[in-house]
């Protein structure tokens, strides 16, 4: 309804006042409902294209988290646990910084930014609660807690009915049919699903559409209703986002010490993250027969977990084998790490009469690779210096008592 509004005021202003590009701002986290993604997609090329036809200087921009912050990275590449209200520590890389490194970026490039929002205050009594707190009454603009950027929120008052009535009756400007949409939200029977721009915004697990893997919430309610309305392929994203859910506090799942190294429930255990992956990419491969356009893990997150899983000294399990087991390939690890094997060969010539050390040597190489990888430089030393501290303590206890 928003992008409606503005579009349609734009028509109207005469072309030579229309001096600065209007960015319509999409975030994806990666790990948004496949439902959703396939419409969003196919309305922003709509957007893109009317456009460009129509004349108006409005621009469609996609963010999304960077790589070592996304979702599966973090889980299953880290161990960190699913998150709850207690450790939510989706949000901030998921949909917060990928959208607000962009207004920064904008702010550079022309000095100010105004973010138009379509949140209301009819959404909650929270929502209603922040935008009255935060306005400024004679005022339309508010302070943004970005420098230089202010927000305007036009449809705060919209009841929803006027906003589904609206849709209902107005037409798409860039040729979308809103009777789709609102089947949509039907189907899913819930709520809205804001823009996170700040720790103020509600997270989307509470609203209509968010992270199919969202575990803030008990029950994904718009999930379960799609599948009831015919959309069973689902399923088995309900069935691991369930596992995570079950299994977070779980002692069995979660090591004794945390990533720091101090004492308290720590990141999961490393064969729970490899039977995390597993269930993973079986789901992919279930869904695919169905869809095959539908991406649950991407080529570069498997990379950046088994380069994770390096630096954290993981080497008893392996993306590439558990790939290979769930669809019947062949890739090696050099297929989700940097190419080493002209430096492997090197090694197996030198240490033939130390033929063991090879391991050590290829392990303290792979923690290398992770920094390169990952773009963190820093912490190299200490990283091969603790791995060494492991190997001499491990060959310590093996060795016989002196006397």
């Amino acid at each position: 309804m928003l992008l409606q509004l503005v579009w349609y005021a734009l028509k109207e202003c005469p072309r030579e006042i229309l001096k600065r590009d209007i960015y319509v701002v999409c975030n994806d986290t990666l790990v948004e409902n496949p439902k959703i993604v396939t419409y969003t997609e196919d309305i922003l090329k709509k957007i893109e294209k009317a456009a460009v036809e129509q004349g108006l200087p409005i621009r469609v921009v996609r963010t999304s988290p960077k790589l070592e912050d996304t979702f599966w990275v973090n889980l299953i590449g880290k161990g960190y646990p699913a998150p709850n209200n207690a450790f939510r520590w989706c949000t901030e890389r998921l949909k917060i910084s990928p959208t607000t490194e962009f207004i920064k970026n904008k702010i550079s490039e022309v000095g100010q930014a105004i973010i138009l929002l379509g949140t209301r205050k009819e959404e909650s009594a929270a929502r209603s609660a922040s935008i009255t707190n935060h306005t400024k009454e004679g005022t339309r603009l508010r302070k943004h807690i970005l420098p230089n950027a202010f927000v305007f929120s036009p449809i705060q008052d919209v009841k929803v009915t006027e906003l589904w009535q609206y849709l209902n009756q107005v037409k798409s400007p860039w040729g979308a049919d809103n009777k789709q949409l609102n089947a949509l939200y039907r189907n899913a029977n819930g709520g809205d699903c804001p823009l996170v721009i700040d720790d103020t915004t509600p997270s989307c697990g509470n609203s209509r559409f968010g992270c199919w893997v969202c575990t803030v919430v008990k029950k994904d309610k718009s999930m379960e209703a799609l599948i009831l309305n015919g959309e069973e392929w689902m399923e088995p994203l309900v069935e691991i986002r369930d596992l995570l859910a079950d299994h977070r506090n779980d002692p069995e799942w979660r090591q004794p010490t945390r990533r720091d190294g101090t004492d308290g429930t720590g990141p999961y255990w490393p064969h729970k993250r490899a039977e995390i992956l597993e269930r993973l990419l079986k789901a992919q491969k279930e869904i695919r027969a169905t869809d095959e356009t539908i991406n649950l893990i991407n080529y570069q997150e498997l990379v950046a977990i088994q380069v994770t899983w390096y630096r954290d000294s993981i080497f008893n399990v392996s993306v590439a084998e558990i790939y290979n087991r769930v669809n019947g390939t062949e890739y090696s690890d050099n297929d989700f790490k940097d190419q080493m094997v002209f430096e492997r060969q090197l090694l197996t010539e030198a240490c033939t009469e130390r033929p063991d050390d090879v391991k050590m040597i290829e392990e303290l190489l792979a923690l290398q690779q992770t920094k390169i990888l990952m773009v963190k430089a820093r912490g190299l030393s200490n990283d091969l210096e603790n791995y060494l501290d492991d190997v001499v303590k491990k060959e310590k206890k093996e060795m016989p008592h002196a006397h």
